[in-house]
């Protein structure tokens, strides 16, 4: 057994794996009940897919010159979605399109709001 077909091997996997993730990504878009739990569902399998699919690519290829640039699509994909699901969940709580039945802490809430007092005595 060749290292080449183990390579081919774990890149299939790496693929069968990433598009998987991506699947449970677009399900979860639908079936999800509110936009904060859309958005977790859009972020976190959608990276890790579109990682393990980039992973798959470079074991397939298994050419230096594409490596850079594969990791290169690693790292923009992973800073910039963290961000913008960020940037557009705090936006719409702010627009008030956020279920608050829902929420288990509420950390974006008026501190005056708070029954408790804050710091020391």
């Amino acid at each position: 057994m060749s290292w080449t077909l183990l390579a081919d091997g774990a890149a299939a996997a790496c693929f069968l794996v990433g598009a998987a993730l991506t699947l449970v990504a677009a399900i979860g878009q639908v079936r999800m009940p509110d936009l904060l739990s859309r958005m977790h569902a859009a972020t976190k399998p959608q990276v890790l897919g579109t990682v393990l699919v980039v992973a798959g690519l470079a074991l397939r290829l298994r050419e230096p010159s594409v490596l850079g640039l594969l990791l290169l699509v690693v790292l923009l994909q992973m800073a910039t979605s963290v961000v913008a699901s960020h940037m557009v969940g705090r936006a719409s709580f702010r627009a008030g399109q956020v279920r608050e039945d829902l929420l288990v802490v509420d950390d974006l809430r008026d501190t005056s709001a708070y029954e408790e007092p804050r710091g020391a005595p």
